[in-house]
């Protein structure tokens, strides 16, 4: 089966994706993303399994043309869920002029999603005979996967090869590399006190919070990459008490996976001997992705996609992001990974996320020919 593209019809199809509020903790607003995109995926001859990877996550969708398959020859990467809240799309649903489309996650990343539909319809039906392929979509890639990271590792580990359909940058550039993340929670105990009569008798939660944000700051090296942040802090009841709590969410970003190992050691290391005497530090690490580094054969990879994208004459580049993906799930299992095969976009995770359409076209006949390359 194959259809012709057209940017009306795509629009209208994309609109019934993006106008559904389905931020990550909405499990029935994925559900009902998982509800349009399952009778799309059978009626091109695809088998969809829905997965339920926990109690508080919502369905994860495993696509396949060759549901008894042991090994796939590729696996396609996307997810369902948003950072947005409810009452977003009653805010700002899906709109669109002569360049641009906007709306809750149009770029990241119900186009990429749409996108791969249509070309697993462009491929001829030789090549879809050929191919063996899985298209794994999940439902809380926006809060770390959680959930569902051990589900997307075990298809990678099935795959030889992973494209995640993620945006494009808005420039063109491809993704070759994301670093690794990791969000921290730390909370401190100290003694409350009254800080006017028995300021003595006080332990101060925000003390020790602030000789931590210090440490922190001493912790980034930007010559390796490995970047940290004291986002948000809390604590403290009234200026005249010795605050006895306070809260700390910290960012961790990194190239280099050993070295975010060390800094979670020396974390914990920390928190058994705090700075203020009397009080006490409890580190919590609220998610972790491995850093996506290249290997070998992703290079391969990459020379296989660029001769592809120069025979369409597209502008692109390869990028090393700092944000990551799944893709960095799937590669740090040992899959070749790429990323970025969506259409081109940006203003990810605010209001002023817009996707490209002069992209969507092209960006969909790259993907077509690399999963012909394979």
């Amino acid at each position: 089966m194959t259809v012709s593209f057209d940017v009306n019809t795509y629009i209208e199809q994309l609109s019934k994706l993006v106008n559904i509020d389905c931020g990550s903790a909405n499990t029935q607003g994925i559900a009902k993303v998982a509800d349009v995109l399952v009778p799309m995926f059978e009626q091109i001859g695809f088998n969809v399994t829905r997965h339920t990877v926990h109690r508080d996550a919502g369905p994860c969708l495993e696509i396949t043309n060759k549901p008894n398959a042991e090994r796939y020859d590729v696996m396609l990467c996307g997810h369902m869920d948003t950072v947005f809240p409810d009452g977003t799309v009653a805010t700002r649903p899906l709109t669109f002029d002569s360049e641009k489309i906007y709306g809750p996650g149009v770029t990241d990343m119900k186009s990429g999603i749409l996108s791969a539909w249509y070309a697993l319809q462009m491929l001829s039906a030789e090549q879809r005979d050929k191919l063996s392929i899985v298209v794994a979509l999940n439902c809380d890639e926006e809060i770390g996967s959680r959930y569902s990271r051990e589900w997307v590792e075990s298809l990678a580990r099935k795959s030889k090869k992973v494209l995640v359909c993620e945006a494009s940058r808005a420039n063109g550039n491809l993704i070759r590399s994301r670093k690794g993340n990791a969000k921290y929670e730390l909370t401190f105990h100290g003694v409350a006190s009254h800080a006017g009569s028995a300021l003595q008798d006080g332990v101060s939660a925000i003390y020790e919070l602030s000789h931590w944000s210090l440490a922190i700051k001493d912790m980034v090296n930007l010559e390796t990459g490995t970047t940290m942040n004291v986002g948000t802090v809390e604590g403290g009841v009234a200026v005249n008490v010795v605050p006895d709590y306070a809260k700390a969410i910290v960012d961790l970003r990194f190239w280099n996976n050993e070295e975010a190992e060390a800094i979670h050691c020396k974390l914990e290391h920390m928190a058994n001997s705090p700075f203020e005497e009397g009080a006490t530090v409890e580190v919590k690490r609220l998610a972790f992705k491995p850093a996506m580094i290249p290997t070998q054969a992703t290079e391969q990879m990459i020379e296989m996609v660029s001769s592809e994208a120069d025979k369409l004459n597209l502008v692109y580049d390869w990028e090393n992001a700092g944000g990551g993906s799944d893709g960095n799930f799937t590669a740090n299992v040992g899959t070749p990974t790429l990323d970025g095969f969506g259409p081109s976009g940006a203003g990810l995770h605010s209001d002023k996320e817009y996707l490209l359409i002069d992209s969507i076209k092209p960006r969909l006949d790259l993907l077509v020919n690399v999963l012909n390359r394979l």
